[in-house]
């Protein structure tokens, strides 16, 4: 009798363990996918002025129902609000709830997929624009390239706009967020002009012993170079993706001649500071020592697919690199190794302190005066949120300047899509050529304003 109670309260127990089990799967796929976290239009941090204004009325992408600003101050956007009522038509990415950043459900929340997926595939069923490779040689014999697409149709201002495009580490025009991207700039009355990183086309091969490098701007300085040379009346909208936001906010803050005929720059998911990057890269929190290691990989295999031109006996390297630190180069784990032992050496810095300091934007952006976009996802893996102070104060301190921190987007990801499946068009996409457009409408108005002034004085 004894026997048989026992065996029938065994199927009670195991069940019990079943359904312990499952439940404590479910909280893991909750936890790691991020299901909790709500959708909502981004943070915005900006300084209250006649630009901001128009940009929140221009770019619904980034309007909400709270705006940010500067010193914390959330502000209600009610209709009894003065700016409110001047908020909505051209940038809807930026407003209102219906406009909201919203993710895949399943997935699109974790930024760490958002990562792989961009990182893996780069974006799905990405179109193939068509456009002509250009290549320049640099002084010191470098052969640098970038490829050129004209418009698909009129820009939203009728005029002559070309956007000056610098890519994320190690890319080039033939990757497919890039491609994506491209064609919609070219359906929207953009002519785009794509910096391939020095070493990274895989059929380009070196003319000099050097690579591209977190904050060289040679290679972009002589692509927009060209651009004004060859279209003298176009003026610019300069984009970076990753990398490609430090070299480009690098570049304009070098020199006040680079900033003429730039209309705006838009940089997405960048670090700012290469030291404190590289720092954080060495942690294993959110996975970060594990996509530094990732990356090394990658990073090597670049360099070793270009070992004659870098190594070779008739090439003639800089005293400070040694046959060992080819070696060493082997058995690197990290970027941090790969920058001390061979990258900074190519370009004569002494210490990588020096190397990395030199090389980061964070310098520079106090000097960028025409209006600049800066944009981080809060779950980018990558970026350690201590380097997103950054933007922010800079919004603090400078009209100019406007922060976009959505919840969600890894490391350019930004896909979109309701369960599953991701659209090939990204929130990034839409929301970098709607403040560009913005960005023209506002100076379109400015020089109607300043012609109208004119001629009321000749009246007068």
């Amino acid at each position: 009798m004894n026997a048989m109670l026992e065996t029938s309260e065994l199927p009670a127990v195991f069940d019990g363990v079943k359904l312990a089990a499952v439940a404590a799967v479910l909280y893991v796929i909750v936890r790691c996918l991020n299901l909790k976290s709500p959708t909502a239009p981004p943070d915005l941090y900006f300084q209250d002025s006649g630009l901001s204004r128009f940009l929140l009325k221009s770019c619904p992408l980034l309007t909400k129902d709270r705006v940010l600003y500067p010193k914390s101050r959330a502000t209600l956007l009610t209709s009894r609000n003065r700016m409110a009522s001047d908020i909505m038509p051209f940038c809807v990415l930026l407003s209102v709830d219906r406009h909201r950043y919203i993710p895949p459900l399943i997935w699109g929340k974790s930024g760490h997929i958002q990562t792989a997926l961009y990182g893996k595939m780069g974006r799905v069923r990405s179109p193939h624009p068509y456009g002509h490779r250009k290549f320049i040689t640099m002084s010191d014999g470098a052969t640098s390239t970038f490829d050129l697409f004209e418009p698909l149709a009129e820009h939203c201002i009728g005029g002559d706009i070309t956007m000056a495009i610098c890519p994320g580490i190690a890319n080039h025009s033939e990757k497919q967020y890039i491609r994506t991207f491209v064609d919609y700039a070219q359906k929207n009355g953009y002519r785009c002009a794509v910096l391939n990183h020095l070493g990274a086309l895989p059929n380009i091969e070196l003319t000099s012993p050097r690579m591209f490098t977190y904050g060289c701007t040679w290679e972009f300085g002589a692509m927009v170079n060209y651009i004004k040379k060859t279209y003298p009346l176009t003026q610019l909208v300069v984009v970076g993706f990753s990398l490609g936001g430090n070299i480009v906010c690098k570049y304009l803050g070098e020199t006040q001649a680079n900033q003429e005929k730039v209309l705006c720059c838009v940089s997405v998911c960048q670090g700012y500071s290469a030291l404190r990057v590289q720092e954080t890269f060495m942690q294993w929190d959110q996975c970060r020592r594990f996509y530094n290691f990732l990356m090394a990989d990658n990073m090597k295999k670049i360099i070793l697919s270009h070992r004659q031109a870098l190594f070779g006996d008739h090439v003639r390297k800089p005293q400070s690199l040694e046959d060992s630190d080819l070696s060493r180069l082997y058995t690197a784990t990290s970027l941090m190794q790969i920058d001390d032992n061979v990258m900074r050496k190519f370009h004569g810095y002494n210490s990588l302190k020096e190397y990395y300091e030199e090389e980061s934007c964070m310098r520079y952006l106090h000097r960028i005066y025409v209006p600049l976009m800066l944009v981080n996802a809060a779950d980018d893996p990558l970026v350690h949120e201590s380097l997103l102070t950054i933007p922010k104060s800079l919004s603090e301190k400078r009209e100019n300047v406007m922060f976009v921190l959505p919840l969600h987007g890894g490391h350019l990801g930004f896909f979109e899509g309701s369960v599953l499946f991701p659209e090939p068009l990204t929130w990034m996409d839409k929301l970098v050529v709607e403040y560009a457009n913005a960005i023209c409408q506002w100076e379109r108005n400015k020089s109607q304003c300043s012609d109208t002034e004119l001629v009321e004085a000749d009246l007068e």
